[in-house]
């Protein structure tokens, strides 16, 4: 369950209430006890798998472009 915390409170103890979100606590911001936002724990972005794509690039693409293929990039 979420702890609900006035603005004014959150303004004055905003760094622990951030330790607090970090930890896994759910805090609700309300102004005049109606909620407004929710401070939530950023979720831990997954590893990214490298060389999913299939294929293959043959040494023709280390090759120098000619100076037509270079002149269509400026």
């Amino acid at each position: 369950m979420a702890t609900i915390v006035n603005i004014f409170e959150a303004k004055t103890h905003l760094s622990q209430l951030l330790e607090r979100v970090r930890a896994g606590e759910e805090i609700i911001l309300a102004k005049n006890g109606k909620p407004y936002a929710r401070l939530i724990p950023l979720a831990t972005p997954s590893k990214r798998e490298l060389g999913f794509v299939h294929g293959t690039v043959d040494e023709a693409f280390f090759e120098p472009l000619s100076e037509t293929e270079l002149n269509a990039w400026e």
